[in-house]
């Protein structure tokens, strides 16, 4: 499919609920407070953009390119990611939720998450090495068959996950932390 290519545009205060975004190759642009709720974006190519103070709740991103996007102070909620354009996939998120999103079989690896609420995030099956966790609140996120490998969870709270379900080797834990890897086994950690 050829899209029409839009470059470096700045689209603020944008209600993309009642006028849908055009279908293009949107490159080196900037959307600022732009609700994208319920959207469909499939199809659409987003590279070295970022979105700040976006609303991307039920987005359709299915077949959508993220290639070097930012998503910053973002609300992400059920979002599908596992859908999007698989190629040139990478993507860093700040200061947002993504409560009930998924990248169930993504490969994610080198991805930022700093400062992030991730409630019930599906992460099963995805490839997510050398990724970083930064502050980052997990509670209930899924993590299943995951390769972690050499990612940092250091300042995530709310963690658990089983180390004998997931590739984990060189991961960072902190002290705070490391009882998210013990939950499954059903011991008690006392002070």
């Amino acid at each position: 499919m050829n899209l029409p290519l839009t470059e470096q545009q700045e689209f603020k205060v944008q209600d993309y609920t009642i006028n849908a975004l055009t279908k293009a190759e949107y490159t080196n642009c900037t959307f600022s407070n732009c609700n994208f709720e319920n959207s469909d974006l499939s199809h659409n190519i987003f590279s070295e953009c970022d979105f700040i103070d976006c609303n991307f709740s039920n987005a359709n991103v299915t077949h959508t390119t993220f290639d070097g996007v930012t998503f910053k102070n973002c609300k992400i909620l059920g979002v599908l990611f596992q859908n999007c354009n698989t190629f040139l996939l990478s993507f860093k998120f700040i200061n947002s939720t993504l409560n009930l999103s998924s990248f169930y079989q993504l490969k994610i690896n080198h991805t930022t998450f700093s400062n992030c609420i991730m409630h019930q995030v599906d992460f099963t099956e995805t490839e997510a090495k050398h990724c970083v966790f930064n502050d980052c609140d997990l509670h209930q996120s899924t993590f299943d068959r995951t390769n972690i490998t050499h990612s940092n969870f250091t300042s995530a709270y709310n963690l658990n996950i089983n180390p004998n379900l997931n590739q984990i080797k060189q991961a960072s834990f902190s002290k705070e932390n490391v009882s998210g890897l013990l939950e499954s086994f059903n011991i008690k950690i006392k002070d």
